[in-house]
């Protein structure tokens, strides 16, 4: 997988999950952490903390890939 293509994907798309991505790159949730970690330190890409307003005693049990949203910032 290239960089660039998670780029345009972010781009079109603005705001994404974690699972999403790996949905739509056909690839682990981890390894795509990775290369979004590439972006993120660029400062092109933020993780948005949503956990932080979830609530803890909600029985649903969220997915966390779900939960971890990314964000395109230029």
């Amino acid at each position: 997988m290239i960089l660039s293509e998670i780029k345009r994907y972010l781009m079109k798309h603005k705001r994404v999950t974690l699972g999403d991505l790996a949905l739509h790159f056909d690839t682990e949730s981890e390894a795509m952490r990775g290369m979004l970690g590439q972006w993120i330190r660029k400062g092109r890409v933020l993780k948005l903390d949503v956990q932080a307003s979830c609530n803890k005693t909600c029985s649903k049990g969220c997915d966390a890939s779900a939960m971890e949203i990314y964000e395109w910032t230029h």
